[in-house]
């Protein structure tokens, strides 16, 4: 069973990291939101979040609260959870998400959920970059549309996406997992969001050597 538990009174879930995006949409009740669009990508949730995400116009990493991992070394490794006080040692959780692989492979993750009781998404032609600053929770490009994603009460809803001028509502899920047989990597292409241009079997960035020791001592 990929959703290993859900805790609605916590705002919390946790998946293994195989589970494809939307089946943990599927899973949450009304109202709750995982910390990414209902879009199909390669890799599950465990390859979202060491890409760092995809389309949040917020910090993703402290929207996954723990993850366990298995290191190149072979080493399992539990960082975080769903209770964060009293932790002690070093916190791999943030380092882990956005790692593009360098310090493992994730087995299972925890993701806070927000609440909303109205949740639309629209797309339009247009660029990201013209529209400047967005309150809309998620935005991406991909070709010459823009596509913009929000939840919360109905006005704070209507508000973020008015920037996205015409724009037409997106009724169901977008799986774009077809687009990336070689999997999903940074790099130029017809998809992108704020961070990086998304491509088939692109390469990850670059680490810095600090970053390089860190998973050569996992």
């Amino acid at each position: 069973m990929p959703i290993l538990d859900l805790s609605p009174g916590d705002q919390t879930v946790t998946v293994s990291g195989d589970t494809p995006l939307l089946e943990v949409y599927a899973a949450l009740p009304a109202g709750l939101f995982p910390p990414f669009p209902p879009v199909e990508l390669p890799g599950g949730v465990g390859g979202l979040v060491a890409r760092g995400g995809f389309a949040q116009t917020f910090f993703f990493g402290a929207e996954v609260l723990g993850v366990t991992f298995r290191a190149p070394s072979g080493r399992v490794i539990r960082a975080g959870g769903r209770t964060v006080k009293n932790v002690q040692g070093y916190d791999l959780t943030r380092p882990f998400v956005g790692s593009f692989g360098r310090l493992g492979e994730a087995l299972d993750v925890t993701l806070r959920l927000r609440p909303g009781p109205h949740a639309r998404h629209v797309a339009a032609p247009g660029s990201l970059e013209a529209l400047g600053p967005l309150s809309a929770r998620f935005a991406w490009q991909d070709g010459e549309d823009v596509h913009l994603l929000h939840f919360g009460h109905a006005r704070e809803v209507e508000r973020a996406l008015a920037v996205l001028l015409g724009a037409r509502e997106v009724k169901e899920p977008l799986d774009l997992t077809a687009r990336f047989p070689g999997g999903i990597g940074v790099g130029e292409g017809a998809l992108r969001d704020r961070r990086f241009g998304w491509v088939n079997g692109g390469a990850a960035p670059p680490v810095p050597p600090l970053f390089a020791r860190l998973a050569a001592s996992l």
